[in-house]
């Protein structure tokens, strides 16, 4: 306990903003750089009291940072947990776009772990240029338990702006059994066929669950 200050106890030029002006983003902790983001909007409550609570819902995993999960935080508004999520969502992309190749499907399902844990099924749609690296990942629908519609005008939208070569669609199956079924399968020839149709071919279709997943590739179904 004695080992935590209150911002204003520490001297001003070590105070996070202060260190982030002189040195850089990179010279600040995690913890830090929270701090710096809440900046003051938390009413009574000390900012670093609330950076540190968000601090351990982000060592749990991103898909435990939800509105929902911000906002039992004591002294964190709506407000403040929408700008939390907004800048780690901003993050997210920002990284994307530095990404290398999709080598393996490995490294596809590294970008899809969110997705595994989703209570209803979602659909994904991830971009890729002409060397299989990511321009962009995007949930295209969220559906029910056991089902998630789609039009192959509301996939390819993004894509055709976003200039892709190709696309990647995956969606999960929250039941736990990743095989498709009749819906997957019609919606994965309407993808495909789109895709010839517009020149931005379906590469490949991953149906995820907690524990396992699906390839339309891998098992030579497209």
């Amino acid at each position: 306990m004695g080992l935590y200050k209150k911002i204003r106890e520490i001297p001003l030029v070590d105070r996070p903003r202060e260190k982030l002006l002189k040195r850089g983003t990179g010279a600040l902790s995690d913890f830090e750089l929270l701090e710096v983001l809440l900046g003051s909007g938390a009413g009574k409550t000390d900012v670093g009291m609330i950076a540190r609570e968000v601090q351990k819902l982000m060592a749990k995993g991103s898909q435990y940072v939800t509105l929902e999960s911000l906002q039992k935080i004591k002294g964190v508004s709506i407000a403040t947990a929408s700008k939390i999520l907004a800048s780690l969502e901003l993050s997210k992309r920002h990284l994307l776009l530095d990404t290398k190749p999709l080598k393996s499907q490995h490294d596809i399902l590294v970008l899809l772990h969110e997705l595994r844990t989703k209570p209803q099924e979602n659909l994904v749609c991830l971009s890729l240029d002409g060397g299989h690296r990511l321009l962009a990942q995007r949930t295209v629908t969220v559906g029910t338990l056991d089902s998630v519609l789609a039009h192959p005008r509301e996939v390819f939208s993004d894509p055709i702006v976003d200039r892709a070569a190709y696309i990647i669609v995956a969606h999960n199956h929250p039941s736990g059994d990743p095989h498709p079924s009749d819906k997957d399968v019609m919606l994965t020839q309407q993808l495909a066929a789109a895709g010839q149709l517009i020149g931005i071919p379906l590469h490949d279709h991953i149906i995820v669950t907690k524990n396992s997943q699906f390839s339309y590739r891998q098992n030579h179904l497209l």
